[in-house]
């Protein structure tokens, strides 16, 4: 019955449906087998961030549910956006993944008049994969012991002071810290965390927020000291460490990471990837290692991450807004 309908069809009708149909099985044939060669990470910061910590932790354990290895490609710069275009210029075979965050893929369409790509239309969500705070970070020998007295030291210099910032996050943070707390200091952009941390060690840089990945093993070093977080309340991975609300009240950033596709990549093969990533942060191993980070395990499904990317695209562009942050 259904063939006789479709003989009945205009014959660039039926070429078109033969066409789709073809299609889609090469695309269910193609996922079937997925992955028979290495899949490719495209991280957009340095290696060393908590970026780049978290996609080799993830990556290590997704490596033994695939049976592939996950290569670990480094792009940073402007902000992710050169990681980001890489990523959308892939082809979507599910071989190319993008290590998003909230910077590439939330803030900077508020950051930035032209964008080269789309959050939304030129990437699929596979999984959110961690939250996090940023910390305040200083040089074990900077000219206050904590919080308090660092806020009453900035306040003591206004424009004195230079503070880092390498991701969105860290840009807001700075934002916020002088429209909130009244504090005026130098912004000084970098192209990673590492750097930042590099600079504030030599005596370049006074403070920046760092990613936690990154201020934790610099704290635990003796070589850095952690003065607070990000988030409205202190952190339950770093109880001791205040939050910048309890001397800036309304005081609020918090990050996140996770896994984008091409848009167009097989939805088998999403959800091959998106499986083998939530049994990654369900491990045991995988959760303690990003503990040790400061970072908590924040697994969504790739329909709830497609639906927290919009809402988070909308709350950076308040964020952004507030802090008086004009688009470049």
């Amino acid at each position: 019955m259904m063939c006789n309908a479709v003989r009945t069809l205009p014959v660039v009708v039926r070429f078109a449906v033969a066409i789709i149909a073809s299609l889609a099985f090469a695309s269910a044939a193609m996922a079937q087998g997925y992955p028979t060669r290495p899949v490719r990470f495209i991280v957009p910061f340095p290696a060393g961030s908590a970026p780049d910590h978290i996609a080799r932790i993830v990556g290590e354990h997704m490596q033994k549910t695939l049976g592939q290895t996950i290569v670990i490609d480094n792009r940073p710069g402007a902000q992710g956006i050169i990681g980001a275009s890489e990523a959308m210029r892939s082809t979507p075979d599910g071989y190319t993944v993008f290590a998003g965050s909230n910077t590439a893929m939330a803030a900077n369409p508020s950051l930035f008049k032209k964008l080269p790509y789309d959050p939304v239309k030129d990437f699929m969500p596979i999984s959110r994969l961690i939250t996090s705070a940023l910390m305040l970070v200083v040089r074990t020998d900077f000219p206050a012991a904590n919080l308090a007295e660092f806020v009453a030291h900035a306040k003591a210099r206004p424009g004195q002071l230079s503070g880092a910032y390498a991701s969105a996050g860290m840009q807001v943070a700075l934002a916020e810290m002088k429209a909130l707390g009244g504090i005026s200091v130098l912004e000084v952009p970098y192209k990673g965390v590492p750097q930042a941390v590099i600079d504030i060690l030599g005596g370049q840089i006074a403070f920046t927020f760092a990613d936690s990945a990154v201020a934790i093993t610099q704290a635990k070093g003796g070589k850095v000291r952690a003065l607070a977080v990000t988030t409205k309340t202190r952190s339950s991975l770093m109880p001791d460490v205040p939050s910048m609300a309890e001397e800036i009240p309304g005081f609020d950033i918090s990050v996140w990471n996770g896994l984008y596709a091409r848009a167009g990549t097989p939805r088998e093969i999403v959800d091959k990837l998106h499986d083998a990533a939530n049994k990654a942060i369900a491990s045991p191993d995988v959760i303690a290692r990003l503990n040790a980070l400061g970072q908590e395990p924040g697994p969504l499904t790739a329909a709830e991450f497609g639906a927290f990317t919009i809402a988070e695209i909308k709350k950076w562009a308040a964020q952004i807004k507030k802090a008086g942050i004009q688009p470049e």
